[in-house]
């Protein structure tokens, strides 16, 4: 069982480049011998159990993926020197707020304070948090991620004004090869730095 190992997290709108960015991180770490694990799939697994998602985020579905989320890194952390979190907490209360605004509706204040606090007993927890930044000029493959426009952007504001609203320390990461390539490298000297030899 490791200690303490590292977490890397990763948050942002839909087809951003957050599963290609850990993999790369993933790569890099494993060739350097690191015990690497990655959670993930939360929307999909969500959708598989009847779950709404995206434009129809709900606060129960919301409480599903942050609780699944804390859980799978748990798990991740009994095996791995450096756990990878594909959807980082934050994340599925941005994409709840994108929807209500979405949907035109307002936030239930009971939700908002019980879904705030849960995630943000998570936060502290990441050793690096990164956030996508989106560049609506980029392709995406409508066939894997059919998507609104409207409601991408509406998320991608949503995770970026509550990393800024709530004070979490993370890392912007545009479309740009060579901001990637920073967060590759920063992450790969973190895990370097802190994982015992």
């Amino acid at each position: 069982m490791v200690t303490n190992p590292i977490r890397i997290g990763i948050t942002g709108a839909h087809s951003t480049g957050k599963t290609t960015l850990l993999r790369r991180i993933e790569m890099e770490l494993r060739a350097e011998g690191i015990r690497v694990a990655r959670t993930g799939r939360l929307g999909k697994r969500a959708a598989g159990l009847g779950l709404p998602k995206m434009e129809r985020h709900t606060a129960a579905s919301t409480e599903w993926i942050i609780a699944q989320g804390i859980a799978d890194e748990i798990a991740a952390a009994q095996t791995a020197d450096v756990v990878l979190a594909d959807r980082a907490v934050i994340d599925a209360l941005a994409y709840w707020h994108a929807a209500l605004e979405f949907r035109g509706e307002t936030i239930d204040p009971g939700d908002e304070e019980r879904l705030r606090l849960l995630a943000a007993t998570q936060h502290a927890k990441y050793d690096l948090l990164l956030a996508t930044v989106l560049d609506p000029a980029a392709p995406v493959l409508e066939r894997q991620h059919p998507y609104d426009p409207r409601y991408r952007e509406l998320v991608d504001r949503r995770v970026h004004g509550l990393l800024v609203e709530d004070d979490i320390d993370h890392m912007r990461v545009t479309h740009d090869p060579h901001d990637e390539g920073q967060a590759v490298k920063t992450a790969a000297r973190l895990a370097l730095q802190l994982v015992p030899a």
